[in-house]
């Protein structure tokens, strides 16, 4: 199965939500997730982790949903864990293959970007110089490819 989810992780970022919840609301229909709950489990991880510009959080969203998906579950062995852990830094090294790191702050280098609580406000001006919604592409893109070459238990 081919999957697409792009388009719409990056509509959902221009809409306003943060660029973990783009990703993770673009993946519902293969996770599950009801709508809200997804912008919900992903609030937090917008700006690199509450905008401590920390793990892009378009990359915390791969993870949730690799997690949801293909992630061990009660019962597991530590072979398991090492395999899901391997698949992990296999989604991270994807990213970092493209924009040459997963760390918010450096994906951001030259835009003059605080680390304060305060989201910046969505405006024109935000979507012409923020590089986020390439961000939001990449991780879908990503997580797309990687699903249709190990396509879900479930799907």
């Amino acid at each position: 199965m081919k999957y697409d989810h792009a388009e719409k992780a990056c509509q959902l970022f221009a809409d306003g939500l943060n660029c973990a919840q783009s990703v993770l609301v673009a993946f519902c229909d293969v996770t599950g997730l009801d709508k809200e709950l997804a912008i919900k489990l992903s609030s937090s991880f917008g700006g690199g982790m509450g905008r401590m510009r920390e793990v892009c959080g378009t990359c915390s969203a791969m993870f949730m949903i690799a997690g949801i998906v293909y992630g061990p579950g009660e019962s597991f062995s530590h072979e398991d864990k090492s395999e899901h852990y391997k698949r992990i830094q296999y989604l991270a090294s994807q990213f970092k293959e493209a924009h040459d790191t997963i760390i918010c702050r450096e994906l951001l280098i030259g835009l003059a970007v605080t680390s304060t609580p305060e989201p910046e406000r969505r405006t024109e001006e935000y979507y012409k110089v923020r590089p986020c919604v390439r961000f939001v592409r990449t991780a879908a893109e990503i997580m797309d490819k990687y699903l249709s070459e190990n396509p879900p238990a479930n799907g």
